[in-house]
């Protein structure tokens, strides 16, 4: 396909998206199963339009002066493919399944437009409604966090140190272009690339199936080596869905000592039993029934609750989710938070540790909830957790931001990961 089929195509998901309310990835696969004659090139390119376009698709619509999928489309060429309204006329001329052409009107309103002058949500690309909740959580700096989730990601991988070194994981994937991450221990990173580029299918790669990696963005790699698992530990990954962290946490100790997996959904839950063998883990209990646990009461040296949450740490993964998100569904994560909370402490035996963790950036979610816990249950105090990331990462690289000096937000500008919250709170002994 050229250009301008592969541009008429992204139109034609980003239409199916906003007429049906579904996920991006339903829509693209669709799409694809409706057009088999379009290649993994195709497909691809088809696809980086459409996530681009909704990464952005406020100030696109705002610049373009029309929020249609074919503006949407449109602008994601001009402002982040790099052509000019020009350019791009000459490639689709004579292209007859390329779409329509912006109206000369769109063009010189497009030309016009600066998008300084936008409302500061536009110019974010992010619901005007979280502005507020942007702006309490990194004051002056929020537009520029705003739009750093707007920006495509790497692809990251950590490396399975039971199998392998990262040094050898890298060398493995050299052909993929992946090189060692600049913060996470074992992590590795492969550039997002731009344009119509696709990133290389690691899952086919024979190191994969060796088990020498796993995908994992770093910062989900950072903060699980932030609860500090050690050799000998009982642990307790209390909302494990697919295993990330549970993984991670079991590489860490060696194979020593013990990681439990809970989740209550068994949907979520059931990747991490192919995970763990291909992992080489000899150290996990998966349990998709909480009645399974309550023996251990009080037990666990340290218990992990990586909580449900409205996910705008992830938002440039999941661009579309970005826009489905409302009030009522942050009430509910912030309602099952406080439940996971209550429960999964009841874990943590006298002196030990429960570890709260979201991918959001929202301080509704994050700060706002463990200072709520903490002050309901006074046997628990949050304990500093920012000389932990000095000793395992060190003082001189990237760092996270911190609120009150004491809990840790990792972010796309700050860190270049996936925005993560981090807490530590202990029970008193």
């Amino acid at each position: 396909m050229r250009l301008g089929g592969r541009l008429q195509g992204a139109i034609e998901v980003l239409a199916d998206i906003e007429a049906r309310k579904r996920p991006v990835a339903d829509a693209l696969k669709d799409w694809g199963l409706a057009h088999r004659f379009a290649g993994s090139g195709d497909r691809a390119a088809i696809g980086n339009i459409v996530y681009d376009a909704l990464r952005m698709r406020l100030s696109h619509a705002w610049l373009m002066g029309d929020d249609s999928p074919s503006a949407l489309a449109h602008a994601v060429l001009f402002r982040q493919w790099g052509l000019t309204p020009e350019a791009l006329a000459a490639e689709l001329d004579g292209d007859k399944f390329a779409p329509e052409p912006p109206t000369a009107e769109t063009l010189a309103g497009f030309s016009a437009r600066k998008l300084e002058d936008a409302p500061g949500y536009v110019q974010g690309d992010i619901p005007e409604w979280v502005e507020g909740s942007f702006r309490q959580a990194f004051g002056e700096s929020w537009l520029a966090e705003a739009q750093a989730l707007a920006e495509r990601p790497t692809l990251d991988l950590r490396a399975n140190i039971l199998k392998s070194s990262r040094d050898k994981a890298v060398k493995a994937l050299e052909r993929a272009g992946a090189q060692a991450s600049h913060i996470a221990r074992y992590g590795m990173r492969i550039p997002a690339g731009e344009g119509a580029s696709r990133l290389p299918n690691v899952t086919a790669e024979l190191s994969f199936q060796k088990g020498w990696f796993e995908v994992q963005d770093e910062g989900s790699q950072i903060v699980a080596d932030l609860v500090l698992p050690e050799e000998g530990d009982q642990v307790l990954d209390y909302c494990a869905g697919g295993g990330g962290k549970t993984l991670a946490m079991s590489a860490a100790m060696h194979n020593k000592g013990q990681v439990h997996a809970y989740d209550s959904d068994r949907r979520r839950l059931a990747p991490i039993i192919e995970r763990l063998k291909r992992a080489g883990t000899r150290n996990v209990q998966v349990h998709d029934e909480k009645n399974s646990l309550l023996a251990q009461r009080g037990k666990f040296d340290k218990v992990l609750v990586d909580a449900p949450c409205t996910g705008t740490g992830t938002w440039r993964r999941r661009p579309d989710t970005k826009w489905r998100l409302t009030q009522k569904n942050l009430d509910e994560r912030i309602s099952q938070q406080q439940e996971a909370l209550a429960q999964a402490g009841e874990f943590v035996r006298p002196g030990g540790m429960l570890l709260y963790v979201t991918c959001s950036v929202l301080p509704e979610e994050n700060e706002a909830q463990v200072n709520r816990f903490a002050a309901k249950n006074p046997d628990f105090q949050v304990v500093e957790a920012l000389t932990s990331w000095k000793t395992l990462f060190g003082a001189n690289g990237p760092q996270p931001r911190s609120s009150d000096g004491k809990t840790i937000t990792l972010t796309p500008a700050s860190t270049d990961t996936d925005g993560f919250f981090f807490c530590r709170l202990q029970r008193k002994a």
